[in-house]
């Protein structure tokens, strides 16, 4: 299926209102209303362009991601000159995260733009961070740099950057788990076992073992998502062994 060539400049009422809702998220007026087109576009819609290539949002969201880490860490380096590359490297992951930028999505409210064949309640929470990325990248592809660091400045930054708060926070109970195991040379093992829940979506059941004692128990919808559940209850359950883990 063909995506026609003319089709993002048109003056139908429709791009209207796209154009002011994306106006009022960006906190200025695009130039280049196609490119946030193409944002919100996601793979399942099948449109291609003129020359037969895919158009949806995943090229932009690659270009927003390189965008949001790179105005990040000089955000980082800039605010703390004492952190080493270890330190910077650790609070840039816990600000880019996953988790925080679908948050930043569904804030946003950007599923409400996506153009799919897919039901939107059938998107996973990774849609909403997905997207997040690709309007980053168009607005550098629409703008430059400036419009970019200044949207991350007023939509990331500014609201939810708080340094010492991000000190605090783990991103990973897994990598604290398996880092003291490792230092504390014991023998650790994630074992995925047969899990006979009733749910119509399948889980993974995932069993924690620490020198071969079994430590914690957790299903989820993924195994990545059942072994880092495992691993919150294995921390909270040796947190006194743990002692305070430096993150």
């Amino acid at each position: 299926m063909n995506f026609p060539s003319n089709i993002f400049n048109s003056h139908s009422k429709e791009d209207g209102d796209f154009f002011l809702g994306i106006s009022n998220i960006l906190g200025f007026k695009p130039k280049k209303l196609n490119v946030y087109k193409k944002a919100f576009l996601h793979r399942s819609a099948n449109k291609k362009d003129k020359n037969g290539l895919p158009l949806n949002y995943e090229r932009l969201e690659f270009l927003g991601d390189s965008m949001l880490g790179t105005i990040i860490s000089r955000y980082l380096y800039n605010e703390v000159p004492n952190g080493d590359e270890g330190y910077l490297t650790k609070m840039r992951s816990k600000i880019v995260s996953r988790k925080h930028l679908n948050e930043l999505g569904k804030d946003l409210n950007l599923i409400s733009y996506v153009e799919s064949r897919i039901p939107k309640s059938h998107f996973g929470d990774n849609i909403h961070g997905n997207v997040f990325e690709a309007l980053i990248g168009a607005i550098y592809l629409d703008r430059g740099y400036k419009y970019c660091e200044k949207f991350i400045n007023d939509r990331v930054i500014e609201p939810y950057v708080d340094i010492e708060q991000l000190e605090g926070k783990v991103i990973s109970y897994k990598s604290l788990v398996i880092e003291w195991c490792q230092k504390q040379k014991k023998e650790f093992k994630y074992k995925v076992y047969e899990d006979t829940g009733k749910d119509p979506l399948k889980h993974f059941a995932v069993k924690l073992s620490i020198d071969e004692r079994v430590m914690a128990k957790a299903r989820a919808t993924s195994k990545k998502k059942a072994e880092e559940k495992a691993s919150k209850r294995a921390f909270f359950a040796l947190q006194d062994k743990m002692g305070r883990i430096q993150i």
